[in-house]
């Protein structure tokens, strides 16, 4: 993939995308504000807000990285923006939140110390073809359904694909957006706005783009699986294009030589030919 590519795939960036959601949500007050929409209750602040959050509990085990992290006293909500159906949501979630708990208490800590805990996956699907907005889970006993298990712990799945569905006004303009429809609504033209912010950020814009190619690059080079000669050419046409690019949006040089250098792990003296 050529920068100018990348950059035009960053131009048409929506909020349905898990990194542009994850930027968007770094906006402590929408942040907040989509959180009462979503479970439909006042939160009085955040306390605690780390966007694309990773746990790695050991060194072995699988580790996640979560769009978006927050802790707001004796409550954890982890926001996912899932916009492909590899029918795997329902055990992502579950894992998802054990990690969480593992994260959020030391060992040896009393178990009273795990928080209120919400993994909330915000769909572009119906995860489970049941054509609701939302689905929210707790565990509850099966010989007596109103009985619940009160651990603490709520997976809630919403629906953009049916947000005609959901029963408030203000969730149903939000899921629509989500989905690609326009709405005066104030609070998605608060979205809208930021979004428009995000996306005038050069320093956003260079992160998305050099993660774009990255990935583009490694996935060519396991595609050639040794082509030395067609990578190097590949590669060679990668430095320069992005040399190119990165000075015609005003980068300076001292900032384009370690980006290059870090990218293609080029030595000073070598990444310096290509200004």
């Amino acid at each position: 993939m050529k920068m100018r590519e990348a950059i035009k795939a960053w131009e048409k960036l929506e909020i349905k995308d898990d990194f542009m959601f994850a930027k968007v949500m770094r906006d402590k007050k929408l942040c907040k504000k989509l959180l009462e929409r979503l479970l439909q209750t006042k939160i009085k602040d955040i306390v605690y807000l780390e966007e694309q959050k990773s746990i790695d509990i050991e060194k072995d085990a699988k580790s996640i990285r979560l769009d978006v992290y927050i802790e707001d006293g004796n409550r954890v909500f982890n926001l996912e923006m899932q916009t492909t159906n590899k029918r795997n949501l329902p055990k992502r979630s579950r894992y998802y939140q054990g990690m969480i708990d593992l994260n959020t208490i030391e060992m040896g800590e009393n178990y009273k110390k795990l928080k209120e805990s919400y993994v909330i996956f915000i769909c572009t699907f119906d995860p489970f073809h049941q054509g609701k907005a939302q689905y929210t889970f707790e565990n509850i006993c099966i010989e007596d359904k109103e009985l619940k298990l009160d651990d603490g712990a709520k997976k809630i799945f919403f629906n953009a694909k049916d947000y005609i569905h959901a029963e408030d006004d203000e969730l149903r303009e939000f899921l629509k957006y989500v989905n690609g429809g326009k709405s005066d609504n104030p609070f998605v033209k608060e979205i809208e706005d930021r979004v428009a912010e995000v996306k005038a950020s050069k320093e956003w814009r260079l992160e998305y783009v050099t993660l774009l190619m990255r990935e583009q690059e490694i996935w060519e080079e396991a595609e050639e699986k040794g082509r030395e000669e067609g990578r190097e050419e590949g590669r060679e046409e990668g430095i320069r294009g992005m040399v190119t690019v990165l000075k015609e949006l005003g980068i300076p040089t001292k900032t384009i030589l370690s980006k290059i250098q870090k990218q293609y792990n080029l030595s000073p003296e070598i990444s310096k030919k290509y200004l």
